[in-house]
């Protein structure tokens, strides 16, 4: 690589887009076992639930029923708290998405600035390259007609 500015910009884009990656993927990781946790709290409440049913038929004195019902609400409290964590992680996921395709269009604005640079550099090159040419055939011309 030359010392090109340019090349110093796309290299911190691209350290910038990798991190920004970085956090996404996190995110998402974040998300994913936050939905986990809800999953898992459903189903304990489910099997729970069924377990009571199993015993309604058996004598249940009123405050096993009093504990049942209580816990059942301390079990639908952390489901209500879960689903307000992946709202929150879903939304922390989606500005994390949102930045790293920030990042990745400013990294590819740079790869374009740096194309257009190179084409124009060749085209500059084609054209003195062409010139010389040019100048080297009139040049041959004019010997072969003294």
């Amino acid at each position: 690589m030359s010392k090109d500015p340019l090349n110093t910009v796309l290299k911190l884009a691209k350290d910038a887009e990798e991190q920004a990656s970085l956090q996404y993927r996190s995110a998402k990781l974040d998300e994913q076992k936050a939905r986990s946790q809800l999953d898992a709290l459903n189903t304990y409440r489910l099997d729970y639930m069924r377990q009571m049913g199993d015993k309604v038929g058996s004598n249940l004195s009123s405050s096993q029923y009093q504990q049942f019902h209580k816990f059942v609400d301390q079990i639908d409290q952390a489901i209500k708290q879960q689903v307000e964590a992946i709202r929150q992680t879903e939304e922390q996921l989606k500005h994390r998405h949102q930045f790293w395709l920030e990042k990745q269009q400013k990294r590819q604005a740079v790869e374009m600035l740096l194309d257009k640079k190179a084409q124009k550099k060749l085209a500059a090159q084609a054209k003195s390259e062409q010139k010389m040419i040019d100048e080297f055939a009139m040049q041959q011309f004019y010997r072969n007609r003294k």
